[in-house]
C-alpha cells in the first residue's frame, strides 16, 4: 500500500528551516485566514437574483382593484363598463362595487350604496300633446332667458326650472307634465315659480348653472339651486308632492302650510324646517371602489356618465379623477406575517405593484379625458424553497395622455390593459454548501502552493553560492 501514498513524508533531518521560509509561513497563514473568513461571509450572504420565464398562470381570469374618485361627477351618473378582445361588452357592472358621495373637500359624505341599475323614472301618458294643451288650457310654465333669469328669480323666492334639451327624449316626455304641473301649482296657489329654459338656446346660461344632464329639475330658494336636484317619478302628484314637501320646510311660507293642510302636525313641520336649514350643498364628486374579474385577455374598463332616465350633456362632462389604487391580483395584505416577511426580502425596483397611486390626473376643459395604457406582468417571489415564502404578484407599467372628443361625444376616463405572456421570477440565490467546501479547499491548497513555489525560488536566488 505504501507505494500509492500521495502524501509521503520527507525525514526531519533531511530538512532545513530558514527564515525566509518561516516568513513565508506566516504570509500564508495571513493570507488563508483572510480568504477564508472572505469565503464564509460570501457563503453567509444571499442575493436577490432574478430571471425571465413564460408565464405558466393557467387562471382564466385575474382580478382587477381599484379605488378612484371623480372630481366632478356625480354618483348618479357614473357607469363603469368593460370591453376585452374575447368580445366582453358589460355596460355598467354593478357587482363588488361601491360608491360614495364627496363634499367640496373630497371627504367622504354620504354611502351611495352599492352599484346598481338606476332606478327607470315613471313618467306619465298624456291624451294631449303640448301644443293642445296649450291652445285648450293656456300656458303656465314661463320660458326663461339669460336677460329674464335674473328677474324671475327676484319675483319668486321659490321656483322649480326644467332645464331641458329639445332633442332630448326624456325631456319630450316630460313636457306635457311640467306644463299640466305649473297649472296644478297655479290651481292650488302654492307660491312658486313653475320655469323652463332650452339649453340649447341658452347654453351659456346652462354652462353657468352646470347642467350636466337633461333633463335637470332643479329647485330655487331665493336665487340659489337647492341641491340635490330632483330625481324622482317625473308624474304629476310626485312632482306635486316634492313642491309641497319643500314649502313645508320654509318657515317663511306658514300661512300657506296653515290653507294647505290644517291638520299637519307643527312638531314634524318643525323638524323638517330644520333639516331643510341644515341642508349642506350638494358637490359633484364620487368615490369609487371594488374589483372585477376579467379576462387575461387586452381590454379595458372605463368609467363614463350614463343615466337610464337622462341624456348627458357631453359639453358639461368632466371626467377629471384621482387614482387612489390600482392594482391586479388578490390584495397584498401588507400586515400579514407571509407578506410582510416576503416583502421585507424584496428590493424596491421589484415592488412596483401600484404605481399609480396618489395620481390626479385632472383636465381644465371640456371635451376631453386622460387614457391610461397599462402594461401588467406577473411577478413570482420565491424566498424559500417552501410555499410559504413564496407569493405570486402582478407588477405593471403605465403610460397616460389627454384625449380630445368630439362636441356630441360623452367623454370616458378609460384604463387600458394587456398581460404580458413572460413572467418575472424574483429569488433569493445563496451558495452551495459543497461550492463552499471547494472554495476552501481551493483556497489553502492553492495558498500553500504559490507561496511554497515563491518560497523556493526566493531560496534559490538568495542561496549564497559555494566556491
Amino acid at each position: 500500500m505504501s507505494s500509492v501514498d500521495f502524501y509521503r513524508r520527507v525525514p526531519k533531518d533531511l530538512t532545513e528551516a530558514t527564515s525566509l521560509g518561516a516568513i513565508m509561513s506566516v504570509c500564508a497563514l495571513v493570507v488563508m485566514g483572510v480568504l477564508f473568513l472572505s469565503e464564509t461571509a460570501a457563503f453567509a450572504r444571499t442575493g436577490i437574483a432574478t430571471s425571465i420565464t413564460l408565464d405558466e398562470n393557467t387562471s382564466p381570469q385575474i382580478r382587477l382593484n381599484f379605488n378612484i374618485t371623480l372630481t366632478d361627477l356625480q354618483c348618479d351618473y357614473v357607469s363603469i363598463d368593460v370591453w376585452d378582445a374575447l368580445g366582453t361588452n358589460k355596460q355598467n357592472v354593478t357587482k363588488n362595487i361601491d360608491k360614495w358621495q364627496l363634499d367640496a373637500q373630497g371627504i367622504r359624505r354620504i354611502f351611495s350604496g352599492r352599484n346598481r341599475e338606476g332606478r327607470e323614472v315613471v313618467h306619465d301618458s298624456h291624451d294631449r300633446s303640448l301644443d293642445e294643451i296649450h291652445s285648450e288650457d293656456g300656458k303656465a310654465v314661463v320660458d326663461l332667458t339669460a336677460d329674464t333669469f335674473d328677474d324671475f328669480m327676484e319675483e319668486h323666492e321659490m321656483a322649480f326650472v326644467d332645464l331641458y334639451a329639445p332633442w332630448c327624449v326624456w325631456c319630450q316626455r316630460l313636457a306635457p307634465t311640467w306644463e299640466l304641473f305649473a297649472q296644478e301649482v297655479k290651481k292650488e296657489g302654492m307660491p312658486i315659480g313653475v320655469a323652463k329654459i332650452d339649453c340649447m338656446a341658452e347654453a351659456d346660461l346652462c354652462r353657468a348653472q352646470r347642467v350636466m344632464a337633461f333633463p335637470t329639475l332643479r329647485w330655487y330658494h331665493e336665487g340659489k339651486a337647492v341641491a340635490p336636484d330632483y330625481k324622482m317619478d317625473r308624474t304629476i302628484p310626485a312632482l306635486t308632492s316634492f313642491a309641497k314637501r319643500k314649502l313645508d320646510m320654509d318657515e317663511k311660507f306658514k300661512e300657506w302650510h296653515s290653507k294647505a293642510s290644517d291638520s299637519a302636525d307643527p312638531a314634524e313641520v318643525e323638524k323638517k324646517r330644520q333639516l331643510y336649514q341644515q341642508n349642506r350643498p350638494d358637490h359633484p364628486g364620487c368615490q369609487v371602489s371594488g374589483h372585477l374579474m376579467v379576462n387575461r385577455v387586452p381590454g379595458n374598463f372605463h368609467l363614463e356618465a350614463k343615466s337610464k332616465s337622462h341624456n348627458l350633456n357631453a359639453a358639461m362632462t368632466n371626467l377629471s379623477h384621482v387614482v387612489n389604487h390600482l392594482s391586479f391580483g388578490e390584495p397584498i395584505d401588507e400586515n400579514n406575517r407571509k407578506s410582510k416577511r416576503i416583502l421585507k426580502q424584496v428590493p424596491e425596483e421589484h415592488r412596483q405593484f401600484a404605481p399609480m397611486d396618489g395620481q390626479a390626473f385632472l383636465t381644465k376643459a371640456f371635451h376631453q379625458a386622460f387614457h391610461h395604457y397599462i402594461k401588467v406582468v406577473s411577478t413570482h417571489l420565491n424566498m424559500g424553497s417552501s410555499d410559504a415564502n413564496s407569493m405570486l404578484t402582478y407588477q405593471f407599467l403605465e403610460q397616460s395622455q389627454i384625449v380630445f372628443y368630439d362636441d356630441v361625444n360623452v367623454p370616458e376616463a378609460r384604463f387600458s390593459y394587456d398581460l404580458s405572456p413572460m413572467s418575472v421570477v424574483v429569488e433569493k440565490e445563496g451558495r452551495k454548501w459543497y461550492d463552499y467546501l471547494t472554495s476552501l479547499c481551493a483556497i489553502i491548497g492553492g495558498t500553500f502552493t504559490t507561496l511554497g513555489l515563491i518560497d523556493a525560488t526566493l531560496y534559490k536566488v538568495l542561496k549564497p553560492k559555494k566556491l
